[in-house]
């Protein structure tokens, strides 16, 4: 009797304690999403009260002050071709370096993986004044370049333990079938190793996506700017309009969560792959 009631009063805490940290998880966006489809009278009378009605003015009003398409689009395409030239890039490199033992290969590594160390603010003002000399100030191909650099160390780590888990005799015997390096390392390697490529990839895709302080030093026009940048616009734009700023905070945080929750998918997938396989 004892051990039954000790193990359900422990069940009860754990449920009070995991449903204290969904609540202040989830509650503030589910606030968020509710107060969209309010008045500006409701949001200032009762806050936190249901919505009378479910109306749609502040999406339409949303869309008709801030270009919110445009910085999606700006998000993805940057996103997705940084995470591109970050892989292909970083894996070859990673590649080497977890398969070749030559002279400077220790020191090669622990330069590159030590920029991990050096704040992000250090890095502002030298990589302001590069892309402005080489007149990339204010483009997506500055923001594409600055960002799969910015993940390089991350993705080095990642790629180069998942290759030294791959078994050299594949390699060896594409060797002796008479394939190249190149063709080894696409053919052979690359596949085998799509568990870590996409780990690192999705990685390097989140933080793109969620990038700010880059994006906004680096440029001035909407016509390049990403979708934190809409949050900082938002603040400005619809200080008096709450139904609008709601309706917009919406629109931002919803799609990102979708797609975390599916790369974190993706993640769990690839892991499950990788250890199967080995």
């Amino acid at each position: 009797m004892h051990l039954k009631l000790k193990s359900s009063t422990w069940r009860v805490l754990r449920f009070i304690f995991l449903g204290f940290f969904v609540l202040i998880s989830i509650g503030p966006l589910i606030w968020i999403v509710m107060s969209s489809f309010k008045s500006n009278r409701e949001i200032l009378s009762s806050a936190f009260a249901l919505p009378t009605s479910f109306s749609f003015s502040g999406y339409t009003a949303a869309l008709d002050i801030a270009p919110i398409f445009k910085f999606y689009g700006n998000s993805i395409f940057i996103s997705v071709v940084s995470t591109v030239l970050n892989v292909v890039v970083v894996s070859m490199a990673a590649y080497v370096l977890a398969r070749h033992k030559f002279r400077g290969n220790t020191f090669i590594t622990l330069l590159l993986s030590v920029s991990l160390l050096i704040p992000t603010a250090a890095l502002l003002m030298p990589i302001y004044r590069i892309m402005t000399a080489i007149g990339l100030f204010d483009t997506r191909l500055g923001l594409i370049l600055v960002y799969a650099a910015l993940g390089l160390p991350t993705s080095l780590f990642i790629f180069k333990s998942y290759f030294q888990s791959i078994p050299k005799e594949l390699e060896e015997a594409a060797y002796i079938d008479g394939a190249g390096f190149f063709r080894t390392f696409f053919v052979i390697v690359f596949p085998l190793a799509k568990p870590g490529l996409a780990t690192g990839a999705i990685l390097q895709f989140l933080t793109s996506w969620n990038e700010f302080m880059f994006a906004l030093i680096l440029t001035k026009s909407t016509e390049v700017r990403t979708l934190p940048l809409a949050l900082n616009y938002f603040t400005s734009q619809f200080s008096f309009n709450y139904t609008a700023m709601f309706a917009a905070l919406t629109m931002v945080i919803l799609p990102s969560i979708i797609i975390y929750i599916l790369l974190q998918e993706q993640i769990t997938s690839s892991m499950v792959e990788g250890s199967v396989k080995g």
